[in-house]
């Protein structure tokens, strides 16, 4: 099962990431303090991440016990949120946050780092 440690060590192993705390809960962001591409609620068992708004129906629909949407918030966000105890194994969650990153990191980071920036895992 992930936890909030190993989403930490996984996000903040990622180029131009650190940790910043916005709304109480720790978030992750590229490039000194830019976009977040990550964030743990404050229960430690779930995190967000980017996602295509357009993209987020079939993934919850697929896996309803692994994504969600947070009512009132997320809706308005490309933002989707991942329940850690469902994700498969730290393989999984690796790809979940490379690709939220790769959305949130700048043209030159991804460009600094090809190995990464790849679309397809």
């Amino acid at each position: 099962m992930a936890t909030a440690d190993d989403v930490r060590r996984i996000a903040l192993a990622l180029p131009g990431a650190m940790e910043k705390l916005a709304w109480g809960m720790p978030t992750f962001r590229v490039d000194k303090g830019g976009r977040i591409f990550a964030s743990l609620d404050d229960d430690d068992k779930v995190m967000g991440v980017k996602c295509p708004k357009e993209d987020r129906e079939e993934l919850i629909a697929c896996e309803p016990e692994k994504f969600f949407l947070r009512v009132g918030h997320d809706e308005n966000y490309a933002w989707l949120r991942v329940r850690l105890a469902a994700l498969d194994d730290e393989d999984e969650l690796y790809a979940i946050l490379l690709d939220s990153w790769r959305q949130a990191a700048p043209r030159k980071l991804l460009d600094a780092h090809p190995e990464l920036a790849a679309s397809a895992d």
